[in-house]
């Protein structure tokens, strides 16, 4: 797979709303277009996600079927009883949770698919789903819910897709905090309130670090390598880079994009083609990395891997505070640190 959030085998500024109170209000205004909150007592439960698609029901849901990278999301903010499967990359080879899991415990949870086309609709229809959510990294296409079996799947329980491609970072992060509001969390309570206080003052690093960078002429190019490819990522597409942008680093914009515009694909004889004096890499277990390139002249001989500043990026963040601040604050130091290259 290509560092692209999308298979390949299947094919501004600080925080908008930053702070409880924000986000509060957030959450409050979410009646016409985001969602709104049931009482403790039952009530009505409505929310339009991010494919303008309003999902009504008559309580808040108690049986939430997400893909795992939406279920820690959910999580980090308060959001745990509720959901009870998950599907998507949940656990390592050697049986460690993948970086998409986050902090969600998974004992009392089904999980319904751990890789991409593995999605149990027989399990998933036995859990008896009130809500499936889901990323959107491409319009209205759910991530992880094969193509071939959408419409079976959709048809057990209304959805709701959160945007997380060509939107920067804070959006969809803020998308889900109000989602998990909506769902009955509490965005005052500490573990929140801090990650977020962690999440703003990272990004405030990094734009500081990024403007000193910028300044010396660093120069940083997000990748991914296959056996065949090597995968230039367009920071005007991924979520994470269109916020690393945003904020000052200087992310090489690659000139021919393939059709969902989220990278260009390199022969191996044309990886030097931008010259970078940072490479963060995509480190998904799908992606091949930097000891499994040491065999390829052409990985050898890029400037970055020649000066040892290549780092681990993670293209498909945990769209929450807690899933950010540790990302931003790893590129702050990584920007900071570097020296050129070129």
């Amino acid at each position: 797979m290509s560092h692209n959030p999308l298979p390949r085998f299947s094919r501004r500024g600080v925080l908008a709303a930053g702070g409880a109170a924000a986000l509060g209000a957030l959450v409050s205004a979410c009646g016409g277009d985001g969602g709104t909150v049931s009482s403790a007592g039952g009530g009505a439960w409505t929310w339009t996600d991010d494919r303008g698609e309003k999902v009504s029901l008559k309580a808040r849901p108690q049986r939430i079927v997400a893909y795992v990278g939406a279920a820690s999301a959910l999580y980090d903010f308060g959001v745990d009883q509720q959901i009870v499967g998950v599907y998507g990359p949940v656990t390592l080879k050697d049986g460690r949770p993948d970086p998409q899991a986050g902090d969600l415990p998974m004992s009392g949870r089904t999980v319904i698919g751990n890789a991409y086309g593995e999605f149990n609709i027989e399990k998933y229809a036995r859990l008896r789903p009130e809500l499936l959510i889901d990323n959107m990294f491409v319009d209205g296409q759910l991530f992880y819910v094969p193509a071939e079996s959408k419409d079976k799947i959709f048809a057990l329980a209304p959805q709701a897709a959160v945007s997380t491609g060509a939107v920067a970072l804070p959006k969809p992060v803020e998308r889900y905090a109000a989602l998990a509001a909506s769902l009955g969390a509490d965005l005052n309570a500490p573990k929140v309130t801090q990650a977020r206080a962690r999440f703003e003052k990272a990004a405030e690093t990094l734009r500081g670090a990024a403007k000193e960078a910028a300044g010396r002429g660093i120069k940083v190019l997000a990748a991914s390598g296959s056996p065949d490819l090597f995968y230039a990522s367009n920071p005007g597409k991924n979520t994470d880079l269109i916020y690393f942008k945003e904020l000052g680093v200087d992310l090489i914009v690659p000139d021919k994009v393939g059709k969902d515009g989220y990278f260009e694909e390199l022969s191996w004889e044309n990886a030097g083609k931008y010259a970078a004096d940072v490479i963060i890499l995509d480190s998904r277990t799908q992606a091949l990395q930097p000891k499994d390139l040491a065999a390829k002249p052409a990985w050898r001989d890029l400037p970055a891997v020649k000066a040892g500043q290549v780092v681990p990026w993670q293209p498909e963040p945990r769209f929450s505070y807690a899933g950010c601040a540790p990302i931003l604050e790893a590129l702050a130091k990584t920007v900071q640190t570097a020296e050129k290259a070129v």
